[in-house]
């Protein structure tokens, strides 16, 4: 398969890789310049930059990059390091560009109401790819979310059943009731997602974690969860708070330290405000 075709479908997979590439050549090397590498999660590589100690290097330096998402460029001097030497009459210096290859960011948009609708907008301007979920065809439809990559619009439960995110993928659960928020919550628990937020008050918020301890949910469980989700921006309208869900999606995605405070439960019940939808 063609190594950009192998990129595609690891994107589409939701897994990570890091792509090899000879940007600069001097003298003679055992390869040539633009040749590339494809380097997966699990090890395996697909295409070659020439073999040997250089390309030995270049896949531990593949796998640092996937891990910090950040590019980082190589230099080799076959003539100077006699570890390079694998018997060609090479004597040339090359410079490697890796980079990292990222999976889609997928969202799993729990509720299609329009804090929803307003989310979907913002987080697709922002580059994630989004699925919508909610019991209600006259909200969960295409008319509403045109470009959705997909749409279901039947129980949750059911829909849960058949969706299984990825490391990479975000859940957003912006239900309109407390019932169905805790159903999803329960289930997203258990998801390997790297990001997971639960729209509502402190107070709503400590009473689906009390109910779902009682069922034996450990407590740690919910130390990965962002509820209230979004961060604390003042936002007061559905476009505002999609703002705020989708910056600190974003804070997540990139590793960076969020530059106001996130809205992440810490346990202190606050008045209960009107329901969202």
């Amino acid at each position: 398969m063609d190594i950009y075709e192998e990129i595609v479908k690891l994107r589409r997979d939701g897994r990570r890789g890091a792509l090899a590439t000879i940007v600069n050549v001097r003298g003679s090397i055992p390869s040539f310049e633009t040749a590339k590498m494809l380097v997966r999660d699990d090890g395996s590589i697909s295409g070659t930059i020439g073999g040997g100690c250089v390309e030995a290097e270049v896949w531990q330096a593949a796998r640092e990059v996937m891990e910090s998402e950040k590019p980082r460029t190589l230099t080799f001097n076959l003539n100077n390091n006699p570890k390079y030497d694998s018997g060609l009459v090479c004597g040339g210096t090359l410079e490697v560009f890796v980079e990292p290859v990222l999976p889609v960011s997928n969202l799993y948009l729990f509720g299609a109401g329009h804090v929803a609708q307003s989310l979907y907008k913002v987080a697709r301007l922002a580059g994630f790819d989004v699925t919508v979920i909610d019991d209600r065809e006259s909200y969960a439809n295409r008319e509403r979310f045109p470009d959705a990559r997909d749409i279901y619009a039947e129980d949750f439960d059911k829909a849960m059943a058949q969706l299984a995110p990825p490391e990479a993928s975000f859940i957003v659960i912006v239900t309109r009731g407390h019932r169905d928020d805790m159903r999803v919550l329960r289930w997203a628990l258990e998801q390997p997602a790297r990001y997971l937020g639960m729209i509502g008050s402190r107070r709503k918020v400590l009473a689906i974690y009390k109910e779902l301890e009682k069922e034996g949910i450990a407590h740690e469980k919910f130390e990965r969860v962002h509820a209230p989700v979004g961060l604390d921006i003042g936002a007061i309208t559905p476009e505002e708070i999609a703002v705020a869900i989708t910056a600190e999606m974003i804070a997540v995605r990139r590793h960076a330290e969020p530059g106001v405070r996130s809205l992440r439960y810490v346990g202190k019940a606050e008045s209960e405000p009107a329901e969202n939808l």
